[in-house]
């Protein structure tokens, strides 16, 4: 009876657990839209999206560098050089280390008209550093509750996620490491970038295992998604890559040998879309 007993609680506490797994949701930012980049350049059907988002040609762009280490930028720093080439004529670069300029009204004065910003490349913690909790970050949810557009590459897309992935200051092969929280636009996400180019595919996985409820998305280079709600559309030149614990391919997986749900994942391409409150590919026809 004693086996009997310990047996049905260790059954019903993976039970509550799974459970509980299952009633933690990925959601997108109510209003607004993202665009994620996986770094490596963003190709021009990727920027033609970001300057329609924001408005056109004429909207007001802010261009934020800081994840770079370099304290000196031009004006084609952090991204802004294949925005200008991709027409938009209105961009004001933004940079700080310090979260005592962050929280100045001089400072986020060019964030108040804005209607887009993107994020550039570099190390995401140094955003976490200079812009979280500040004047700064409300201004960025602002950008958003009135329909504008945020997006980044690279550092720039791991930013946007609630789960810091890489955001170790040491190096950036330690995936969870003393900086874990993002700004999160987008909840109970770990997103990676390069994946594909650098091989990293495997890596979200040290994440995953130990916080399992996080849906994972790995970006390749060149490659985007386009968020909009709790859905999003891939763009670019090559891969996503989705963890949510299970597979999806286009020619079925029944004749498949794959491996534990909690080791799968699988491949979007351009024009697939995905459901991240329902964790599931978005037919055709829906």
């Amino acid at each position: 009876m004693k086996t009997i007993a310990i047996s049905f609680l260790v059954f019903f506490s993976l039970g509550t657990y799974s459970q509980q797994l299952s009633e933690i949701v990925t959601t997108g930012p109510e209003k607004g839209s993202l665009i994620v980049v996986g770094g490596g350049g963003a190709g021009p059907d990727i920027i033609e999206k970001f300057i329609e988002l924001a408005g056109g040609p004429e909207a007001n762009i802010v261009v934020i560098p800081t994840a770079s280490g370099s304290d000196s930028f031009s004006e084609n720093s952090g991204g802004a050089r294949s925005i200008r080439e991709g027409g938009a004529t209105n961009i004001t670069m933004l940079h700080t280390r310090s979260k005592d300029t962050a929280n100045m009204d001089a400072f986020v004065e060019p964030l108040l008209n804005a209607t887009g910003i993107w994020f550039g490349g570099g190390r995401q913690w140094r955003l976490v550093d200079a812009y979280a909790g500040t004047k700064a970050e409300e201004a960025f949810w602002k950008i958003l509750e009135k329909g504008g557009v945020i997006a980044g590459s690279s550092a720039g897309a791991t930013i946007q996620g609630s789960y810091l992935a890489r955001g170790d200051t040491k190096n950036n092969q330690i995936m969870m490491g003393d900086h874990e929280e993002g700004f999160g636009f987008i909840k109970n996400i770990a997103i990676d970038q390069h994946v594909l180019a650098r091989n990293r595919q495997f890596d979200l996985f040290d994440i995953l295992k130990k916080r399992p409820e996080l849906l994972g998305i790995g970006i390749d280079e060149q490659t985007a998604i386009f968020v909009q709600g709790d859905q999003f559309e891939v763009l670019g030149e090559s891969y996503v890559l989705i963890y949510d614990r299970s597979f999806w391919s286009r020619e079925g997986s029944d004749l498949k040998n794959l491996p534990p749900s909690n080791n799968q994942f699988y491949f979007l391409r351009q024009g697939d879309r995905y459901d991240m409150r329902k964790r599931a590919i978005i037919s055709d026809d829906e």
